[in-house]
């Protein structure tokens, strides 16, 4: 049996954590067989050196404290990276358990505004609903904080 794979995987990990699934796609892309991948990705699994809890708690961290991103956005992150959903739910409620969501919501609107303290007009306004919409946040708790950053003041 050819270690190729195993250790393919092993310089991939080396790197930065991959969930199980990438460290598959991965191998395939390099032309490894079949068989190869699945006894490296089990060795890899029996040695926790593939953990896919480990990394949805990796991206969960790295998206909310890095990228502020909210919830719904963050776990969609961990889903793409071929994580199973009932794991990301896990992580996400981890992660979110010590947030303050609207802190990360205020953090992510002031960073967009660039030190202003209100849309400078409707259109922008609209726009900074869709950013914080797509950065995985609720559209109440947007509507919420916008409301008092309205171009006229008004509610």
């Amino acid at each position: 049996m050819s270690h190729a794979a195993y250790v393919d995987a092993l310089k991939m990990l080396g790197r930065r954590e991959l969930s199980e699934t990438q460290v598959r796609q991965r191998l395939v892309r390099r032309g490894h067989s079949a068989g190869e991948i699945d006894a490296a990705v089990a060795r890899l699994l029996s040695e926790r050196a593939i953990d896919d809890a480990r990394v949805a708690e990796a991206i969960a961290r790295t998206e909310t404290a890095v990228r502020r991103r909210g919830r719904l956005r963050v776990r969609r992150q961990i889903e793409r990276a071929g994580i199973a959903g009932s794991v990301a739910r896990h992580a996400v409620d981890e992660a979110f358990g010590a947030i303050d969501v609207d802190a990360l919501l205020e953090a992510s609107l002031a960073k967009r505004l660039r030190g202003r303290t209100r849309a400078a007009d409707d259109a922008e306004f609209r726009r900074l609903y869709r950013y914080l919409i797509g950065q995985g946040f609720e559209p109440d708790r947007v509507l919420a904080a916008l409301k008092p950053r309205r171009p006229d003041g008004a509610e």
